[in-house]
């Protein structure tokens, strides 16, 4: 049976990955949204119905696919009382794939099997471009039969699709990519902030580090983003500081001390308290770069 599919969260991410499937020839019924006007856009563009609730949402579908802000936005969304996804959720499958906590992952999973219904991880490295083109990297977690049941849909929505293994264990290792992703750019702007500093000719110095053992994939992400102050948003500074703060988690828990990841998080933290959080990640060279550091 051909699945129905609802987006909860279009935002730039949930909207490109409904207009990607909506293109593939899949039946997107049902987008919402916290903020409307968001829904209802979306919604007339790809022939859906911007629903009023959470509830009418997944009465529309019979898969969900969920892309919230952060862990207090998804136990939101899963609310045991009042307006929720879990309401009607029976034999339901919700496809969750905003970067959260990894225990939010397992306290969905157990309402939705106590609602009768599945859920699955479904964790992106990739960012806007990719969820237009269909060529996001994702990485699943969940059971066995309920990655299968949304391998069709995910490949239509991926370049790279793997499944980790159990709840959870996805969500661990999306955390560690962008912790790794956080420290190199916030290395890379350090590097080039100083090479400004030292009145260097940048462009000269991003080839030269491309071509030794500074090279890396920011660099070609955000490397010349930095050099010429360009920080539009694929991936915001609020968003970097919230999952280094995920992966730090998971270091404390296990007893580990990881200062590389601390002092990043301190970074990403002092962009958003200076006001650039909202700018890409490529804008922690605000605070690196001579004469920056004023929005």
């Amino acid at each position: 049976m051909k699945e129905t599919i609802a987006f909860i969260g279009v935002g730039r991410m949930g909207a490109n990955m409904a207009r990607r499937l909506k293109d593939k020839g899949h039946t997107v019924t049902a987008v919402y949204d916290s903020h409307a006007p968001l829904a209802t856009e979306l919604a007339a563009e790809i022939g859906a119905e911007a629903c009023q609730t959470l509830a009418r949402a997944t009465e529309l579908a019979s898969l969900i696919i969920t892309v919230v802000t952060d862990d207090k936005a998804m136990h939101a969304i899963f609310a045991k009382q009042g307006d929720s996804l879990l309401v009607g959720a029976k034999g339901k499958l919700f496809v969750n794939c905003a970067t959260v906590s990894p225990q939010v992952h397992l306290d969905v999973e157990a309402l939705a099997h106590q609602a009768g219904a599945e859920s699955l991880e479904a964790c992106m490295a990739s960012s806007i471009t990719q969820a237009r083109e269909g060529t996001l990297y994702l990485m699943t977690g969940g059971s066995t039969a309920a990655f299968q049941r949304a391998e069709a849909i995910l490949k239509d929505m991926s370049i790279s699709l793997r499944h980790i293994g159990a709840t959870g264990q996805a969500a661990q290792v999306k955390a560690l990519v962008n912790m790794v992703m956080n420290i190199n750019t916030a290395g890379l702007a350090e590097g080039l902030g100083l090479g400004a500093a030292l009145g260097l000719d940048l462009t000269m110095l991003r080839e030269v580090f491309s071509q030794t053992g500074a090279d890396s994939r920011v660099l070609k992400t955000d490397g010349e983003d930095m050099q010429n102050r360009d920080h539009s948003c694929f991936f915001s500074g609020a968003h970097a500081a919230k999952d280094s703060g995920i992966a730090l988690s998971l270091a404390h828990e296990k007893g580990l001390n990881l200062p590389l990841a601390e002092a990043t998080k301190k970074q990403y933290d002092r962009m958003v308290s200076e006001g650039f959080g909202d700018l890409d990640k490529s804008g922690v060279a605000e605070l690196t770069f001579p004469g920056r550091g004023k929005k």
